[in-house]
């Protein structure tokens, strides 16, 4: 009877089978990434749930709840698409448009992200317009960019200015930043209920709730003073010059090992 050590022994490892490992790496790499911060990822830990209690029932022969789990894994590939159509239909899509897209890198840096919108705060807080804009850093901010309108836009001094212009269709809420570009505006994000910030605009709130959840980097333009202000890490630091704002953009994006 040949024992475990021996059977690895006899196992040969070929370059097929390097580039087999590579391939479905890849692929499970680039779901995870697409699904990443979505109602998708969600549900999927509940999948995985659902097949640990299948193996559970097997191991220790619980035959009513294996029944049950083997009848759920057969409906499944069909509940999965079911499930996940939208997720499949913009995944597809957006492999479609660049598959490298999925694969390290591509991040904007500081500069075409800082300028833009330094241009576009310096005329905001001039004409005392309101804004929120949110830059995504480490944690994926689908959630709520799925839940406002969704852009994915250039990122331009002209736009921000005029998506925040009042009477303009998507002034109301935040503006989302993500990997270099308008990714949505009109995003409502959750208010902090700290008592910080409780004698605050409902923007101010905003800004700090979303910090508190999530590491992004949020900033708010008041529209009563045109002050400038910056929520990270639950913080909020006002009465910035857009010199300060800057600085504090740079910093967040030399401190990134974001992706």
């Amino acid at each position: 009877m040949t024992t475990v050590y021996e059977r690895l022994q006899a196992l040969q490892f070929t370059w097929r089978d390097a580039l087999d490992i590579l391939i479905v790496a890849f692929v499970l790499y680039t779901i995870l990434r697409l699904i990443r911060g979505t109602r998708a990822m969600q549900m999927s830990i509940g999948l995985l749930v659902l097949g640990a209690a299948y193996f559970v029932a097997r191991a220790l022969e619980l035959a009513a709840l294996e029944a049950i789990s083997r009848q759920i894994f057969f409906y499944l590939p069909f509940a999965l698409v079911v499930l996940f159509q939208n997720e499949i239909r913009s995944a597809l899509a957006t492999f479609g448009k660049n598959p490298l897209q999925a694969l390290p890198g591509g991040v904007a840096s500081a500069s075409q992200i800082g300028v833009p919108i330094l241009d576009a705060v310096r005329e905001l807080a001039r004409r005392k317009v309101g804004a929120l804009i949110v830059i995504e850093r480490t944690q994926s901010l689908r959630l709520y960019i799925e839940g406002g309108n969704m852009i994915d836009a250039t990122l331009t001094a002209d736009l921000l200015t005029n998506i925040f212009t009042p009477g303009a269709p998507l002034h109301d809420g935040a503006v989302i930043i993500q990997q270099g570009r308008i990714a949505a505006a009109s995003v409502l994000l959750p208010l902090s209920a700290t008592t910080e910030v409780k004698g605050h605009g409902s923007r101010h709130r905003a800004a700090v709730g979303l910090s508190e959840e999530t590491d992004a980097f949020v900033i708010v333009v008041s529209e009563e003073n045109g002050s400038i202000a910056a929520a990270s890490e639950g913080v909020l630091v006002e009465h910035l010059t857009p010199e300060d704002l800057g600085g504090r953009i740079e910093r967040v994006f030399m401190r990134r090992g974001d992706r």
